[in-house]
């Protein structure tokens, strides 16, 4: 079983939540909860192994406040 990290967002105009798996093209979908973006993108990443091993272009490092003014 392979872990992969989530950046998940709430899209203000339609109450969705957005998620994308970062360093990996294609990893994306929305739900409207957030076990049911979870299982979208579970979903979505399953399809994309089925296409070969996937190596991220990139790693996930974390997030970080930045203060301006």
């Amino acid at each position: 079983m392979r872990m992969f990290t989530a950046v998940i967002e709430r899209c203000p105009e339609t109450g969705l939540y957005v998620g994308y798996v970062p360093g990996l093209p294609g990893a994306h979908s929305q739900g409207q909860t957030i076990d049911e973006l979870n299982a979208n993108l579970a979903e979505v990443i399953e399809m994309l192994l089925q296409d070969g091993e996937l190596e991220l272009e990139s790693e996930f490092v974390g997030t970080q406040t930045v203060q301006v003014g």
